[in-house]
């Protein structure tokens, strides 16, 4: 069938209509460490990125986050007011898409990558036009809550007690989750924070036992006591009462 040269135009007029809707949108991602900085790449891994549509779930991009941490003063210290740019250095995540229509997108992240166990997951949703970019200012920012928290030493898997109880040693570094360092009287300082271990055990758990300042930035040590035999699990955290921000993690230990 031989199609004429006023269809065939037509034709061509469709397509290239079409095409002509597609306008390359980017999309620029940064994760900020609540009550910190940005998560940068170098000393965390960075933060893995996805995008997806968020009413078809369809996968549009992913990705994981580079670059540093920005600025410490810029961020934490100078004054600045409302649409202020502190990304300066920052890591980011960024994605072109070609759309042809508003999507509802949806970006999840998850991070940091180390220590191992400190990673969280933030997700966040909103419109984005064809050719109408979101990588003005800082773009579009997520917010990361806990504390970045690894075992210095390692805790034994198991223990014996001989008939009396015995004594847990826990060396710990707790920084935030940009790996901003924790010290006395530092810009993230020691003593605002909630620093502890303490264990489970059938779905209970005893009352904490501060940890103290090691002497390193970052590095904190304590010990815990047990007097009974069982499944436990030592829990090592930081909690920070002024906003409620808290990390965790979780070793298990056997005590026969």
């Amino acid at each position: 069938m031989r199609v004429g040269p006023v269809i065939m135009m037509g034709l061509l007029l469709v397509i290239c209509a079409s095409a002509a809707i597609a306008a390359p949108t980017e999309i620029v991602i940064r994760v900020i460490a609540k009550d910190a900085k940005f998560i940068g790449h170098d000393d965390t891994g960075g933060v893995q990125i996805t995008l997806r549509d968020a009413d078809t779930g369809e996968l549009l991009a992913q990705g994981v986050t580079t670059g540093g941490n920005g600025r410490t003063a810029k961020i934490m210290t100078d004054g600045h007011a409302r649409r202020d740019t502190l990304s300066e250095g920052a890591a980011k995540f960024s994605a072109t898409l070609d759309l042809q229509r508003p999507r509802r997108i949806q970006v999840t992240a998850t991070g940091p990558m180390l220590p191992k166990g400190a990673a969280m997951t933030v997700t966040s949703t909103q419109w984005v036009l064809p050719g109408k970019p979101v990588n003005g200012g800082d773009g579009w920012v997520l917010e990361m809550p806990g504390f970045a928290i690894a075992l210095a030493d390692p805790i034994p898997a198991s223990v014996q007690l001989n008939g009396k109880e015995t004594k847990i040693s826990i060396q710990a570094r707790i920084a935030m989750q940009c790996n901003c360092p924790i010290t006395p009287g530092g810009l993230w300082d020691t003593n605002k924070f909630q620093l502890g271990a303490m264990l489970e055990k059938d779905g209970k758990t005893s009352s904490s036992t501060p940890l103290a300042y090691a002497g390193r930035p970052s590095m904190f040590r304590g010990e815990i006591t047990i007097a009974e035999p069982g499944n436990y699990t030592v829990d090592v955290f930081a909690y920070d009462p002024t906003n409620g921000n808290t990390g965790l993690i979780k070793v298990p230990l056997s005590v026969r």
